[in-house]
């Protein structure tokens, strides 16, 4: 009987240590699981939380005429008004994880207006602030929009990437700039932080540094020039705010956001717009369509949505003076024309912003596309107009490019398809351009249209 109780009793005891094992692993899993999501919610509260889960909408208008389902992902509802916002929440968390951005630093970037509006929008909320630069051809409304959220504006004549003074190549440097007065900001403050300063020389304290009367080198300086706006010491301008110390306590960095060329854009669709996508088709749709300026939108969303079925069809729909149709549907960037150099150097390619470029991005080249289209100004001009009377939808010029490329992709496929594509922005901020019957007509871009005869649908 011993043998069997001494068995019986061991039984128990494992029991009882693999049960508390089990206890242990548990309250160590859920404590794990609680502290991440508390820190998630941490980070993602506010407006942030905001971001995303936008609604995708039924077009009925393009939808009746075609025959296919014509779904719009309506990111013009996220709280800085474009799809952007998930961009610039991508670029600020990744970049502060790294190191990249410090709390208080200042974001810098180049850009036609969305995602600088976005950056303005979400960086205070991570306490940070920002400098944009813009091309003064952009809408006004966009800059004036920069300035009431608190960014700091920067509006410069358009020029090739290539030149210096682009407005992504100025705002990569602002970023530097921004960085190195810091260094610069961290040494002044450890010297004001000694008990005592040496001047040429000199050891001056901290009680004789504030002496109404202080004599360096010999000179004599009155309290009258000690609160000068511009002193010099030892022939070193110092402006009043670095002599409050104000400018010193303020310098955190600076950090180029970069759309263009970091992936964080790519990933910010790839891990939220597509998914939200095919959780709200639950998976079923037969096609997604998006023009491209940094690539990061359609280089995502298709990505993701050909790793879960790869039967889907993606699309790119591409704006006068743009290389990107070419591109994909030729395997080259530019047209003969441009190739030869018989491109004009200043041409008036499109009315359209934020969409089409001459380069290939990094995000742009994460893209999993089965075809390209054309699009017109005029084309986006009038399919603007058209959903504004028919369906209630104020778009902004990418957007209303996006729907051209929808209507375009159902005509290829034929009825009975479901395709989707992004409503970018309202027409809010395309009142001095794109919505401007004056602008329009300078531009020989009337809208005339009753219908959608001007994409060959009665």
């Amino acid at each position: 009987m011993a043998p069997a109780s001494t068995a019986r009793a061991a039984a128990a005891a494992a029991a009882a240590t693999l049960l508390s094992v089990a206890i242990f692993s548990y309250y160590f899993h859920c404590k794990t699981t609680q502290q991440k999501s508390s820190r998630r919610k941490k980070r993602r509260n506010g407006v942030i939380a905001a971001i995303g889960n936008t609604p995708l909408i039924r077009i009925s208008s393009l939808s009746d005429a075609t025959g296919c389902e014509i779904l719009g992902k309506a990111e013009f509802l996220n709280p800085g008004g474009s799809v952007k916002d998930r961009v610039a929440v991508k670029i600020i968390e990744e970049a502060l994880e790294s190191g990249a951005l410090a709390e208080g630093g200042v974001v810098t970037e180049g850009s036609a207006g969305s995602t600088a509006i976005s950056l303005a929008t979400v960086a205070p909320a991570y306490g940070c602030r920002c400098h944009v630069v813009i091309p003064d051809d952009a809408a006004l409304e966009k800059a004036q929009i920069l300035e009431a959220l608190g960014a700091t504006v920067e509006r410069v004549r358009p020029v090739s990437i290539t030149h210096r003074d682009h407005f992504v190549n100025i705002a990569r440097r602002r970023a530097l700039e921004a960085s190195e007065l810091t260094s610069t900001c961290r040494k002044e403050k450890q010297i004001n932080a000694n008990d005592s300063s040496q001047i040429n020389g000199h050891s001056i304290s901290e009680e004789k540094q504030n002496m109404k009367l202080a004599s360096i080198n010999g000179h004599s300086i009155s309290e009258e020039k000690q609160n000068m706006k511009l002193a010099s010491i030892n022939g070193h301008s110092i402006s009043e705010e670095k002599q409050n110390m104000k400018l010193v306590s303020e310098c955190k960095g600076g950090f180029f956001a970069d759309q263009f060329e970091n992936l964080a854009n790519f990933r910010s669709h790839y891990e939220g717009t597509g998914p939200e996508i095919w959780e709200q088709t639950g998976g079923k749709l037969d096609a997604f369509i998006a023009a491209a300026g940094t690539g990061g939108t359609v280089a995502g969303v298709s990505q993701f949505l050909k790793d879960k079925n790869s039967n889907i069809k993606c699309f790119l729909i591409d704006p006068p003076g743009s290389g990107l149709y070419n591109k994909v549907t030729r395997g080259v960037m530019y047209t003969r024309e441009e190739a030869e150099g018989r491109r004009l150097k200043n041409p008036f390619d499109t009315i359209t912003e934020g969409i089409g470029i001459n380069r290939l991005t990094e995000n742009f080249k994460m893209a999993k596309l089965d075809g390209a289209f054309r699009g017109t100004d005029m084309e986006a001009v009038e399919m603007s107009r058209y959903l504004l009377k028919n369906d209630g939808l104020f778009i902004g010029s990418s957007s209303a490019m996006n729907c051209v490329g929808a209507v375009r992709v159902a005509k290829a496929l034929g009825p009975g398809h479901t395709i989707v594509t992004i409503l970018c922005d309202s027409g809010m901020r395309h009142l001095s351009k794109f919505h401007n019957a004056e602008y329009l007509s300078e531009h020989g871009l009337t809208p005339s249209a009753a219908g959608l005869e001007f994409l060959g649908l009665n």
